[in-house]
């Protein structure tokens, strides 16, 4: 019993428990273009209250954990660092990460041995102030996971909950969720390209946002095609008038006078 319970709890927090109602209680309503809010209070890791405006002032990956849970939690997190290793983007300067316990029992101090143990198993040299980790009372709590849109609750002694990466911007619009415990390092560069969205940013990044477009139904990044065969063919038309009709009109030109 006890097995197939813990099954039907993976089931329901692997899940996407997307949803469109407001009125979900465990899930995520996309609020996709809203500011979460940023001047709500959290403890970070030190024990120190601050408000998420002084905390976020870049894209930032945000992830809603408890620290003591038995399911989808540490895998996502241990997800994270393996992103993190992966990518070409520098933690910190680049994007940030914010994690954030919904579990309003949970301190600063737990908090703290999180974020020594996951930082630990990054194998890339970064700066520790890039990936924060924070705790709350019940009410921040409530306020900052209903602005996300995500949606848990607690069922004996575990909570319920979807598992996502949250991509805002640095003003924390929100602009791109990503379900699940496994993710692409290019999805998630991606994810972090398009909160960066409105400050200056690398050539290619723009070119990659401009050849890659987020598949709702696939839930990953897609090349699209269809945009970039329209700048195609745009090019061969301009290519097609410049030779057969703009070069031999210029040349025609010159022989008359």
């Amino acid at each position: 019993m006890k097995i197939a319970g813990y099954l039907v709890m993976c089931f329901l927090c692997m899940n996407d428990l997307s949803a469109q109602q407001t009125n979900t209680t465990v899930g995520i309503v996309e609020r996709l273009g809203q500011t979460i809010p940023m001047n709500e209070e959290l403890y970070d890791e030190n024990g120190n209250l601050v408000s998420l405006k002084s905390v976020i002032n870049k894209p930032t990956i945000l992830m809603f954990v408890y620290y003591k849970c038995p399911g989808i939690c540490s895998p996502l997190l241990t997800e994270m660092t393996k992103i993190v290793d992966k990518m070409d983007l520098e933690l910190g300067k680049d994007y940030q990460i914010v994690t954030v316990s919904f579990d309003h029992q949970e301190k600063p101090d737990l908090s703290r041995d999180k974020k020594e143990n996951y930082l630990t198993e990054l194998k890339k040299k970064v700066n520790p102030d890039g990936w924060r980790f924070f705790t709350g009372d019940s009410e921040s709590i409530h306020t900052v996971t209903s602005g996300a849109g995500f949606y848990f609750k607690k069922e004996e002694s575990t909570w319920l909950h979807a598992g996502a990466l949250i991509a805002i911007s640095s003003e924390g619009k929100i602009t791109r969720y990503l379900y699940g415990i496994k993710h692409l390092p290019f999805d998630v560069k991606m994810a972090i390209y398009e909160a960066s969205q409105g400050r200056p940013g690398p050539t290619i990044a723009k070119v990659m946002q401009f050849c890659f477009s987020y598949d709702t139904e696939g839930k990953r990044y897609a090349f699209d095609i269809v945009r970039v065969s329209g700048v195609l063919t745009l090019g061969l038309v301009g290519v097609f008038v410049v030779v057969f009709l703009v070069r031999p009109w210029l040349k025609k030109g010159k022989k008359i006078e």
